[in-house]
């Protein structure tokens, strides 16, 4: 790995940022408490960064690549390398060595109860940078630590690594140990998973595949990209063609239990930045509205639930 780019990350890392950019023709920039700031207006750096930035990175990293890398006495990276007007740029995306707990997190008390069900749907949805991942990853851990399970997860790529405490954790790369999403959670169904991690549902394939997974037995974790907990319902029926949308708002209602939808928030104190989270309980009134394809009551299910555990964000 090129010195600079270790350097720059180390200054990201000291400076509690969650994001470095590195762009042909910019000054390198942290992304801290959510909004970026350039770590260093040195001249010598801008000229070196007007170059070709491919020039810094390893051979191995292609146009468009996403991978997640280990450096040693720093941390673990998700990198993306891209193309744009002015050259190479990159992003890199520190990821925490330690797995945070549930309760660091601070997350809803039904996440918990959830992971004591055998079979089912759990979302994580927001936006990208809102921490979903992480949730992931805490809801991951609190399952390999407490039960003997076979957790299998789809990332793409692997961010946080889990050793397998009580459950065996085995992580796939997809793209790498599989062509994609869909073959790799085909085949997740015939490898005697207890809980399935889809890293993000994004196709057709993969969110039918995942409700078969639910519905037959297994416990699956997925993240979505939406911008609020009832949105993700909308979202993963509208997927589907018209003629197969009742039987697929049918498999949701059975196999859904619940969502979580979340942001990242300033402290009062300004001194970092935690989630804030709207949840939506899977209750007999909410399976049925699915079912009957009322999707606009859900707003109005969410903010009278409290006594079932669920919040809306302004709440």
């Amino acid at each position: 790995m090129n010195p600079c780019i270790e350097h720059w990350l180390a200054q990201t890392l000291a400076l509690g940022g969650s994001d470095l950019h590195l762009s042909a023709g910019s000054p390198p920039m942290a992304r801290v408490l959510g909004e970026l700031q350039a770590l260093d207006d040195n001249p010598i750096l801008g000229d070196l960064m007007a170059k070709k930035l491919k020039a810094l990175l390893p051979d191995w990293m292609a146009q468009d690549h996403d991978a997640a890398v280990a450096l040693a006495g720093l941390g673990r990276f998700r990198v993306n390398v891209f193309e744009q007007a002015r050259g190479w740029s990159s992003v890199w995306r520190c990821i925490p060595e330690q797995i945070p707990s549930l309760q660091d997190l601070n997350t809803p008390a039904c996440l918990t109860q959830w992971l004591q069900h055998p079979n089912g749907l759990l979302l994580v949805t927001g936006a990208t940078g809102s921490g979903k991942s992480t949730t992931l990853a805490a809801l991951l851990a609190h399952l390999n630590h407490t039960l003997p399970l076979h957790i299998l997860t789809l990332e793409d790529p692997i961010e946080f690594v889990h050793h397998s405490q009580r459950s065996l954790v085995q992580q796939r790369n997809v793209p790498g140990h599989s062509a994609d999403f869909a073959t790799a959670l085909r085949a997740a169904l015939r490898q005697d998973p207890d809980v399935i991690l889809v890293g993000e549902l994004r196709d057709l394939p993969t969110i039918e595949l995942a409700l078969r997974a639910a519905e037959t037995g297994h416990l699956v974790l997925a993240s979505l990209h939406t911008r609020s907990a009832t949105q993700a319902i909308e979202r993963l029926v509208d997927v589907f063609p018209g003629d197969t949308k009742a039987l697929v708002r049918q498999q949701l209602s059975l196999s859904l239990l619940g969502v979580v939808h979340q942001v990242l928030c300033k402290s009062a104190d300004g001194c970092r930045r935690v989630a804030a989270h709207e949840v939506l309980y899977a209750t007999p009134a909410v399976r049925q509205m699915i079912r009957d394809n009322k999707a606009a009551q859900l707003p109005n299910a969410l903010q009278t639930g409290a006594q079932f555990g669920m919040q809306t964000m302004a709440q």
